[in-house]
């Protein structure tokens, strides 16, 4: 708990099962998008009882809202039943990403967007109040952690993928969740 006893976002954790796979996903990347849309079908074929799923937000400087994004998701975290709602946003931001990205990176409609407009414009698509939550000191420190993880790790693009605490390059966004499966074994 943080100091000053504001609510812990919850961890983006899925199943209970031996073996570990932790995504690291950045929110408005197209591969990262692509990756997302398949780790619930993937625990699914996989089973909960196979498998633990973690999902790690990866800020990436070239998506220039990212940092501003992934504080989103875990504000979002940070709200009732916060895993679910974590992954309701980013998968929300994917599904509408023209709409807080960038063109090319450094152009287009979003130029004169402000971060309250971004807020607002999550908060019309997920129904979720995340003004509030988004400014906690605990979603600053989790905002840490979900980056410290990473560059511990040696972790600098997304998707990343680690399979039972080592990064496995194996793993590839354009791949089927069959063959991810696979890759388990």
């Amino acid at each position: 708990m943080s100091t000053d006893s504001t609510p812990e976002p919850a961890a983006l954790i899925w199943g209970h099962g031996p073996r570990k796979v932790e995504f690291f996903l950045e929110p408005t990347c197209p591969f990262s998008v692509r990756a997302s849309r398949k780790l619930m079908p993937f625990l699914e074929h996989v089973g909960e009882d196979a498998l633990t799923l973690q999902v790690h937000i990866h800020s990436q400087p070239w998506h220039l809202f990212s940092g501003f994004l992934t504080r989103c998701i875990l504000a979002a975290a940070a709200l009732p039943d916060g895993r679910d709602r974590a992954w309701q946003t980013l998968r929300t931001i994917g599904d509408h990403r023209e709409e807080f990205d960038f063109s090319g990176h450094c152009a287009g409609l979003n130029m004169q967007t402000t971060p309250d407009e971004l807020i607002a414009r999550l908060e019309v698509y997920t129904q979720l109040s995340l003004a509030v939550p988004f400014r906690l000191s605990s979603v600053t420190e989790a905002m840490k952690a979900h980056t410290r993880h990473a560059r511990k790790n040696g972790i600098h693009v997304s998707p990343t993928v680690m399979l039972d605490g080592r990064v496995d390059d194996r793993f590839q966004s354009g791949q089927t969740i069959e063959e991810w499966a696979a890759l388990l074994k």
